[in-house]
């Protein structure tokens, strides 16, 4: 990419770093870390830890005996998202917004504006607290890319009629809550969330190759391509072979950027073990950056006697750009995507039926009911009897039309989207899926 820009995002989770991973090319001296050493002063840390820690250990509190649903409750708090309707004027500041700017007026965020005030070029960031320390300190112009479905108010600034940051929505839903929360209509552009281009390719052809593979997959019984296939077809061109050999199934189980949930690969394991020794299902394992959730899956394959089998993977790496680009090259040859409704609902997109295991937070409830309204995601049914709904999902043809629904309606394009509008300073709308 020509287009060149600071890219800032935050070490929260992998949300905020997955949204700015795919515009890692166009980083002026590399993706930022807002709060991180290199862009923070010793108070500005102080702070930043603080924060970041008391989120992550509430988003791992969920699931522990007693005190765990209280201590989860106080997260829910803090993240809490109003309801849709009715329709109302939602612009002033919350409580969360006016702490956040006294912090920014107090020092965050003093670092990172220092290094973005030695070249003038645009911001652009996934977190929230960037993009108003960013406005606040700087003068440059700012771009906020939001990661999920819907949002709490402290995504939008404290005046937002008269801020300058500029929105990345990805879907509809975000889009009409950033109205709602007093954001114009010439500072939002629905963009969609930024998939990585390694999965999509010039034209859409490395998506449709893995998308027309996927579909033969997931139709054991032939229901969809004799329904859709002229439909299929008329989108995916000479990908499509109607009467190409399906393969083994393969089902990638990723767990969130916390750690959380890990605890549902030990039922699926045991449930799939049969199939997998038999060659019939592949089963990634991702433990995205830790080293504990690693070791928690390399016991459950030995336990279910899977350790030297070729048909199971577990995917860890402690550098998260390398867990990124290996996690798309892995999302290429993965059928099934079963992980909770984070950021990664958006990879619907790519044609990737989703398994949408429990929410954790407001924000992930918002996630998994657009999911469903989209037709992209499926009920996680008891882990333990996975092998027998995973296969009662096939046979009906909820997978294979979940996949299609996805690659549909979820928007592609967020990363061509974005360089559109830093370059053009507007974005033309499509509705063909193959132009969005």
């Amino acid at each position: 990419m020509d287009m060149k820009a600071w890219i800032v995002s935050a070490n929260m989770g992998l949300g905020h770093q997955r949204a700015t991973y795919p515009l890692r090319n166009m980083a002026h001296h590399g993706v930022l870390l807002f709060g991180e050493d290199e862009v923070c002063h010793k108070k500005e840390k102080r702070q930043w830890t603080i924060f970041r820690n008391t989120y992550e250990t509430l988003s791992r509190t969920s699931q522990i005996p007693l005190i765990g649903p209280y201590l989860f409750s106080l997260l829910e708090k803090m993240q809490n998202i109003s309801p849709y309707y009715p329709r109302r004027d939602q612009s002033g500041p919350s409580l969360q917004v006016r702490s956040l700017y006294t912090l920014i007026r107090r020092g965050m965020g003093k670092g990172i504006a220092e290094r973005l005030e030695t070249v003038k070029l645009p911001v652009i960031t996934s977190f929230y607290a960037a993009a108003m320390a960013a406005e606040e300190l700087t003068d440059l112009p700012v771009y906020c890319i939001i990661c999920d479905a819907d949002i709490n108010r402290v995504w939008v600034a404290e005046n937002p009629r008269q801020s300058r940051i500029v929105y990345f929505a990805p879907c509809g839903s975000a889009m009409r809550r950033l109205r709602e929360y007093g954001v114009p209509d010439e500072r939002i552009f629905l963009t969609g969330f930024p998939l990585p281009i390694e999965n999509i390719g010039k034209d859409m052809e490395i998506l449709r190759h893995d998308l027309a593979r996927r579909l033969i997959r997931l139709d054991p019984t032939k229901r969809f391509r004799i329904i859709h296939g002229d439909e299929v077809r008329s989108y995916l061109g000479d990908c499509w072979d109607p009467d190409r050999e399906a393969g083994p199934l393969t089902i990638t189980f990723a767990v969130g950027g916390a750690g959380a949930q890990k605890e549902i690969a030990a039922g699926a394991v045991k449930s799939l073990s049969g199939l997998i020794k038999e060659g019939k299902i592949r089963l990634n394992l991702v433990a995205t950056h830790r080293q504990e959730v690693r070791d928690y899956f390399v016991k459950l394959a030995e336990k279910n006697g899977l350790s030297a089998s070729g048909n199971i993977r577990i995917l860890y790496d402690p550098d998260k750009n390398e867990y990124f680009r290996q996690f798309n090259a892995l999302l290429r040859d993965t059928d099934i995507l079963w992980t909770k409704p984070s950021e990664m609902s958006f990879y619907c997109g790519l044609g990737l039926p989703i398994v949408i295991a429990p929410p954790i937070g407001p924000h992930e409830v918002c996630n998994q009911r657009w999911l469903r309204d989209l037709g992209a995601g499926l009920h996680q049914a008891d882990p333990q009897y996975c092998s027998e709904w995973i296969t009662d999902y096939l046979v009906d043809g909820k997978l294979s039309l979940a996949a299609w629904d996805g690659f549909l309606y979820a928007r592609k394009l967020g990363v061509e989207k974005i360089v559109e509008v830093l370059t053009t300073g507007k974005m033309e709308r499509h509705y063909n899926p193959l132009l969005r």
